[in-house]
């Protein structure tokens, strides 16, 4: 038996989310084109034959301006410190950009050997592929190339296969039918981020936070949940709640089907909009999310 542990890392939008769900073959994190929707650390875990893999789908990396970016990105590179393997992930379409730049000279300062995995490459020609796949490896050892695509499939398997290969010997870290390390109540809070992020991400700036206030399991099977939506201002809260309250209603039934579709029971969801302008320096809401908070 084996068992690896296993960094996802990338600028924002480059797909680790999706990656990570086609890895482990089930949704465990939530995905939005709206850029740095992965905000904590998220444990998948996947089988593959004997092994056991534990994938960290980090925070994208990018140049902090807040408190919150801060914490995400420290939380990004403590994923990557923490696990055996890192899978650098670039987007094929903006390829060497500032961003991703930045992260080579980490990597490269680091002395680490990360493997390469180039995503959406069949939305680019060939040649810029070879291209960019050439001074990306002129950055950084790259212990080995993917080309793959998250979204379709397309050369993930391999991608799996051979991270499995590395990993090294050792009993599995969770049970079999296991598929992400995360609670309940931060469970269900992504769920409903979500679906904010689907259905007002034009409207609605990157500064939302979704709390579960309260979760519980009661007798018959089903679950009560109660959640507080925080925004930084008044006219956010009016985009949010909708007229005479229509978006919240919308955003609440697609965020109870999900979770009754995930969990195979009936979901009492109740949602509240709140105004908290310093939302984004409240301690108690980095805990909740399994954020350090930094200064």
């Amino acid at each position: 038996m084996r068992c690896g542990f296993v960094a996802l890392i990338g600028a924002p939008n480059a797909g680790k989310s999706t990656l990570l769900n086609a890895l482990v073959g089930t949704k465990v994190a939530i995905v939005s084109h709206k850029v740095q929707t992965t905000r904590t650390r998220l444990t998948g875990i996947a089988i593959a034959d004997e092994t056991q893999l534990v994938f960290i789908d980090t925070p994208g990396i990018f140049k902090p301006r807040r408190r919150l970016d801060r914490a995400m990105v420290k939380a990004a590179w403590q994923g990557s410190d923490d696990a055996e393997t890192t899978v650098l992930l670039v987007d094929a379409r903006k390829g060497l950009t500032d961003e991703v730049s930045a992260i080579l000279d980490t990597l490269a300062d680091a002395g680490q050997t990360p493997i390469l995995a180039i995503n959406k490459v069949d939305l680019v020609k060939r040649d810029s592929l070879l291209a960019l796949s050439a001074a990306l490896n002129e950055r950084v050892d790259f212990a080995k190339t993917f080309m793959i695509s998250a979204l379709s499939g397309d050369g993930v398997d391999d991608l799996r296969t051979h991270l499995a290969q590395l990993a090294p010997e050792g009993p599995w870290m969770y049970p079999e039918d296991q598929v992400a390390d995360i609670t309940l109540r931060l469970l269900a809070a992504e769920v409903t981020r979500e679906k904010v992020y689907l259905n007002l991400h034009d409207e609605l700036p990157y500064a939302i936070s979704v709390e579960t206030e309260a979760f519980e399991e009661r007798r018959d099977g089903s679950a009560k949940i109660e959640q507080v939506i925080h925004v930084e201002r008044d006219s956010q809260k009016g985009m949010v709640i909708g007229k005479g309250g229509s978006m919240l209603k919308k955003l609440g039934a697609a965020a109870r089907a999900e979770m009754q579709e995930m969990w195979g029971h009936k979901v009492h969801l109740f949602l509240h909009v709140r105004v908290t302008p310093n939302w984004g320096d409240d301690k108690g809401m980095y805990r909740d999310i399994g954020l350090d908070y930094v200064d």
